[in-house]
């Protein structure tokens, strides 16, 4: 080299400026300048600019005759809470789509995905009915919805009552490109699983393992013995439970004010005692939270006695990941 040899300290001091402390320490051999960009979390279109940045930065700088630069993203894992069932009709879909926006709520980067493959329901429940994703490098974009959860549901990808005729390996797959997509700036995803116990339980289970699992059950001892079978499931698969949540626990009367169990009352914490599994809390039956949800006003939005119990049971969640 001769005298006029660049500083290198000085260049990578200005890479580190237009990169933002992205770039790796550079390197020069015969005129040709190497470094490496973290572009983890960057868009195509940001690492095209921050490339662009970069040769600009160096075109006048003596004796580099070229720059390469390559780039290197680590990839985020993110935690999965599945919330899942022994059967339908407890209300599994309506706790995680307030559970999601609680979490939010209280500081949390969370995302929705409603894997209810067959029977989507959470574009109804977020308010993002007719809503289209986009996608970006094969992978999905997922819809930001006015609550301040990105999600995405088959229900965003198929016509508004279509119904999708697929066998297990193929709902494996769909599920699949709904975890897989760009979920940027979250940590962790509140998965909304069909009830049962069935392909695409499976299919997440051993593709994603989930961080741990939420359950949902209604009072009544029939709900409970499937609780019992999802229960099961996560514990065969290694798979922490977070805890159990009764839904309709109690119906509280619009005119009169008093409650009555057209579904019994405590057997979802009876059963969590049982099996030694925490008890997460109760979700009572009111028509104000049905209607919200039909209306696709998730109640942990509000600020209204609707929304507290939604808060509890997030509260608790937000607990255990702390742990």
């Amino acid at each position: 080299m001769t005298d006029a040899t660049p500083d290198m300290t000085a260049i990578a001091d200005r890479l580190a400026l237009v990169t933002k402390g992205r770039a790796s320490a550079p390197r020069l051999k015969e005129g040709v300048l190497t470094l490496v960009l973290d572009v983890t979390g960057l868009s195509g279109d940001q690492r095209t600019v921050m490339e662009a940045a970069v040769r600009a930065e160096m075109r006048d700088v003596p004796d580099i005759t070229q720059v390469r630069v390559a780039m290197t993203a680590e990839k985020k894992t993110l935690r999965i809470i599945a919330v899942g069932s022994g059967k339908g009709g407890v209300g599994k879909s309506t706790l995680s789509a307030n559970l999601a926006v609680a979490l939010h709520r209280l500081g949390h980067k969370v995302g929705l995905v409603d894997a209810d493959i067959y029977g989507p329901s959470q574009p109804r429940l977020m308010g993002s009915e007719g809503q289209k994703p986009t996608a970006e490098e094969k992978h999905l974009i997922p819809i930001m919805s006015r609550w301040g959860v990105p999600m995405l549901s088959m229900g965003h990808l198929v016509d508004p009552g279509q119904a999708i005729a697929w066998r297990g390996p193929m709902a494996g797959n769909a599920l699949g490109q709904l975890l897989d997509a760009k979920w940027d700036g979250i940590d962790t995803l509140i998965v909304d699983l069909p009830p049962g116990t069935g392909d695409v339980q499976l299919s997440m289970i051993s593709k994603h393992k989930p961080a741990g699992a939420i359950i949902v059950s209604t009072p009544q001892d029939l709900a409970l013995i499937d609780a019992t079978r999802a229960v099961s499931l996560f514990e065969q698969a290694n798979v922490p439970l977070i805890g159990l949540v009764e839904n309709m626990a109690g119906y509280i009367c619009p005119h009169c004010g008093e409650s009555s169990d057209p579904f019994g009352q405590g057997g979802a914490e009876a059963a969590a005692a049982h099996m030694g599994m925490p008890f997460l809390g109760r979700i009572p039956l009111t028509i104000a939270i049905r209607s919200a949800s039909d209306a696709g006003l998730p109640p942990a939005a509000g600020e209204d006695s609707e929304a507290a119990p939604f808060l509890a049971v997030a509260q608790k969640l937000a607990e255990w990941l702390a742990r």
